[in-house]
């Protein structure tokens, strides 16, 4: 069976949470809502994707987000000029180029910070899940 992964994230302004992540990261809209419950929402991804993002913001109740420098998405991107051009398109978005919290990732990649202090790291290196060792 194959599984699909959402991340769900509050923000404090959703249509500059779109567009940052749609220019950032090549996203793209797949749903969105309104008024559902007091929430609006936005759910980003790529055709094909085995994960998207959901944000939302919440009129009668509004959530701060409270991320921590060690909350991360990781991207692993072993081409390096496919690395380099994500990371060029993530400042041109808006992020932010941060110091890691953690040397590791500072190593082989780059951190960057949204304006609600979320945090992706782009990794110029593989990973592969092998359960076989």
């Amino acid at each position: 069976m194959q599984h699909h992964l959402r991340l769900a994230r509050p923000v404090g302004d959703l249509a500059r949470a779109q567009a940052m992540y749609v220019k950032g990261l090549g996203l793209h809209v797949i749903a969105s809502f309104q008024d559902h419950a007091g929430f609006d929402g936005v759910m980003l991804g790529k055709p094909g994707a085995q994960y998207h993002f959901e944000f939302t913001q919440c009129h009668g109740h509004p959530v701060t987000p409270t991320p921590t420098q060690e909350d991360l998405i990781v991207f692993y991107m072993p081409a390096k000029a496919e690395w380099d051009g994500a990371c060029a398109d993530l400042i041109n978005a808006g992020f932010k180029s941060v110091i890691s919290f953690n040397p590791y990732w500072d190593a082989n990649g780059r951190t960057y910070e949204d304006h609600d202090g979320y945090r992706i790291v782009l990794q110029n290196s593989a990973w592969l899940n092998d359960t076989s060792s």
